[in-house]
């Protein structure tokens, strides 16, 4: 559990244990949430440069990925205005936002259409999970300030450099 001087060798250790519990994704994913939500918000769990935006896009820091590749943990810092494509993921995705906030709108496909199903205001200390297939959204910063989320991955980014499977490129349309 983290304390005050949590480390990011404490936060891969929880999150290992909470991955080889085994089961759906659905399931590792609530059990890796209930893992990183003590870390969230932990001042000097990431160091400066961990922390460091890039104005031409956001900007992912791979933080550890398990030896044997069945989880990655990545913080991703996102400057005001900064946006993710349309996208859905190769594995389940547990997201956790550390400082500041993140806008995210949830799509369906209905007749080679997005169409918008859920938006949320992830604030500090939220967690949230997508698990494919379904999974399709686009995350903002759409604040005023820096937004840092750590994401962990059931996936070994060393070897795929990403978990997005898929970028959409067709209308999107409001539900209703």
């Amino acid at each position: 559990m983290a304390t005050g001087t949590a480390t990011l060798t404490d936060l891969a250790t929880d999150v290992d244990r909470a991955v080889r519990h085994g089961g759906s994704g659905v399931h590792i994913g609530e059990a890796v949430g209930k893992a990183i939500a003590p870390y969230l918000g932990t001042p000097g769990l990431l160091t400066a440069e961990q922390r460091e935006g890039d104005p031409a896009a956001y900007r992912q820091h791979l933080l550890h990925v398990a030896d044997d590749g069945a989880f990655s943990i990545v913080a991703l810092v996102w400057l005001p205005g900064q946006v993710t494509p349309i996208h859905d993921h190769l594995c389940w995705c547990v997201v956790g936002v550390h400082e500041g906030q993140e806008h995210e709108t949830r799509y369906r496909i209905d007749d080679d259409c997005l169409v918008e199903t859920r938006s949320l205001v992830n604030v500090p200390r939220s967690v949230s999970l997508v698990v494919p297939p379904g999974d399709i959204h686009r995350v903002r910063n759409a604040g005023d300030d820096r937004a840092i989320s750590l994401h962990v991955y059931g996936a070994d980014l060393r070897v795929c450099g990403t978990s997005i499977r898929r970028c959409y490129d067709l209308p999107v349309r409001p539900a209703g």
